[in-house]
Parts: C-alpha cells; sequence; structure tokens
C-alpha cells in the first residue's frame, strides 16, 4: 500500500469515526498509521480504564484479544469492536480455566494475580489483575501470604525482586517478544549507542533486566524519557512503541530493536480498521457470567490502582 493510499484511508477513518461519534483506542504496540488515527494510545493499563472515560459509546479497541475483551468489561453498556479477531495474544493463550483451577487446587491459600494477558474466561477465575505498570505496587499490597501469578513468568520474577515477604507461585507462561529480546542485543545496541540510557520491559528475562538502566511498563517509558534531562534512548520492548516516544519527543532520540516484533498485534491492518469503522463489527461479545465475574478482578486493580496513585 503506497503513502498516498494510507493517507486515504486515514483521512476516511477520521472522517467516519467523527462522523459516527465512536472512539478509537490503539495500543503502543499498533502500527504506526493506527496509531495516528486512534482518540487514545497507551498500555494495558491506561487502556484498561480509559474505556469509562470516554463519552463515545462505541469503541473500536486495536490491540491483541484480551485488551478488546477488557474494555468491554469496563464498559459493559458500550459497543466494543475489535478489528482482527485472529489477533490474539499468544502469552494469554498459554493459561486456560481447567489447569488453573487445578493449580488454585495445590495452592488453596493462594491470592491469583493474573496480570491482563490473560482471556476473560481466565481473568473471571482469579481476585486482582495487575498490569506491568503496577504489579509490583499491588502484589505489595494484598493482603496475603501467598500469591499465584499468571501467565507471565518474567514478569512475576521481576515482582519476586521487588516483594520479598510474599511466596509468589509462577506459571511458566511468556511473551515471546520479550523473551527473544537478549542480553547479546542490549550489549551489542550499548556498544553501538554508549551514550543512550538502556529502558526495558518487566517482561524481559531477568538477564536482560540486569543490564537495563531502567525498568518500566511501555508508559512508564513515556514518563521517564519525558522527564530524563538524557537525549538518547534504547528501547526494550516491541519495536512499534519506539514510533509513540519519538511522536511525542521529536527532540530525542529513541533506537528500536528491530527484531522485536509482535506479529499478532500487526494483524490489524489499516484496513481492517476502516472496515470496522464502517461497519462497527467485529463486535465483543461475551458470556454474562464471565462478563460478571471478569469484571470484578480488572475493577480491583483500578480501585488499588488509584488508592496507591498509580493511575
Amino acid at each position: 500500500m503506497g503513502d498516498k493510499e494510507i493517507e486515504r484511508i486515514k483521512e476516511e477513518i477520521l472522517r467516519l469515526k467523527s462522523e459516527k461519534g465512536m472512539a478509537v483506542f490503539a495500543h503502543n504496540y499498533q502500527i504506526p498509521p493506527i496509531q495516528d488515527v486512534a482518540d487514545v494510545v497507551g498500555d494495558s493499563l491506561y487502556l484498561a480504564y480509559k474505556g469509562q472515560e470516554v463519552e463515545q459509546e462505541t469503541i473500536v479497541m486495536c490491540g491483541v484479544d484480551f485488551m478488546a475483551e477488557s474494555v468491554k468489561l469496563l464498559n459493559p453498556d458500550k459497543r466494543v469492536v475489535h478489528p482482527n479477531t485472529r489477533s490474539r495474544c499468544p502469552m494469554a493463550a498459554m493459561v486456560d480455566v481447567s489447569s488453573l483451577k487445578k493449580f488454585k487446587e495445590e495452592h488453596p491459600k493462594a491470592l491469583v494475580v493474573a496480570y491482563v494477558n490473560t482471556t476473560a474466561a481466565v481473568k473471571a477465575e482469579t481476585d486482582v489483575c495487575v498490569t506491568s505498570a503496577n504489579a509490583v505496587d499491588i502484589v505489595k499490597h494484598l493482603d496475603a501470604e501467598e500469591i499465584i501469578f499468571i501467565p507471565d513468568s518474567n514478569l512475576g520474577l521481576y515482582v519476586m525482586r521487588h516483594v520479598k515477604d510474599k511466596k509468589i507461585h509462577l506459571w511458566p507462561g511468556y511473551c515471546h517478544v520479550h523473551q527473544d529480546i537478549t542480553p547479546e542485543i542490549i550489549r551489542k545496541m550499548k556498544e553501538k549507542h554508549p551514550e543512550a540510557v538502556v529502558m526495558v520491559h518487566p517482561e524481559c528475562t531477568p538477564e536482560v533486566i540486569d543490564l537495563a538502566d531502567v525498568v518500566a511498563s511501555t508508559e512508564g517509558m513515556v514518563k521517564y524519557a519525558r522527564a530524563s534531562p538524557k537525549r538518547e534512548f534504547i528501547v526494550g520492548t516491541e519495536r512499534e512503541h519506539a514510533y509513540r516516544l519519538k511522536t511525542e519527543m521529536p527532540d530525542k532520540v529513541f533506537y528500536s530493536i528491530p527484531t522485536a516484533i509482535c506479529p499478532n498485534m500487526k494483524k490489524i491492518t489499516l484496513q481492517d480498521l476502516l472496515t470496522a469503522v464502517k461497519t462497527l463489527s467485529p463486535e465483543v461479545v461475551l458470556p454474562e457470567d464471565v462478563m460478571v465475574r471478569a469484571k470484578k478482578p480488572l475493577e480491583r486493580m483500578i480501585e488499588i490502582s488509584k488508592k496507591l496513585k498509580k493511575i
């Protein structure tokens, strides 16, 4: 697709969403043209509660499946559209309801803490959700001696670095994008850009985190880079996040990791978004019992985050 066609589609999306009174949400890992036409761009936590603030009755969520589900869970009376239902999170698929129930039986005293990267059905079996931005603070806050942390083991290990007074049982899941960011890749980038601050996501392996100057969620990276007097930054997460950083801070330089690509995020194309805006479909529909139960851990996350002033 050429630049002229991209601009034409972007203009049509902007016109239609304005005429129809809808909001377009985009995760930081979405392709640049989709970020360009979005009303809200952010990480999981930001998108999780922002739907409750926008006045539009239709939200088109450009992100993987669990993100669209989360927006629907928190906004049951709104129409939530997911432009491509094949855009799914492999890590979310690493934990299922039956396996989680068995794990809970093995650890009956533990509270279940679910990374938002989980399906609605799995969330319905949990006590509280977390994101990479608030996982440490929420686990610290919980009145429990034992925690089951699902599904990202790397994020769980990062939480364990900072929470020493709880026994944490990790689920063996991971994000392949962050798992594939190796220490060797970081070292080579540091050699190439010696003045750059190394920012990495807590979904990265412990060995990569040990090499970082800053460990933060994608939203945390934005805040850090904006406040930092430094000019150059290595962005240790999915490569598209560097686009948002460059857009918001054109006076600074951001080096993405070329191989850090989430193919599932990229399944949503600009044409998919245009079709979704035109047709208001595919709409996210969840079973009522799942809606009721899965909403609670998300609401608890937001409640605790506000109490801790993390939102």
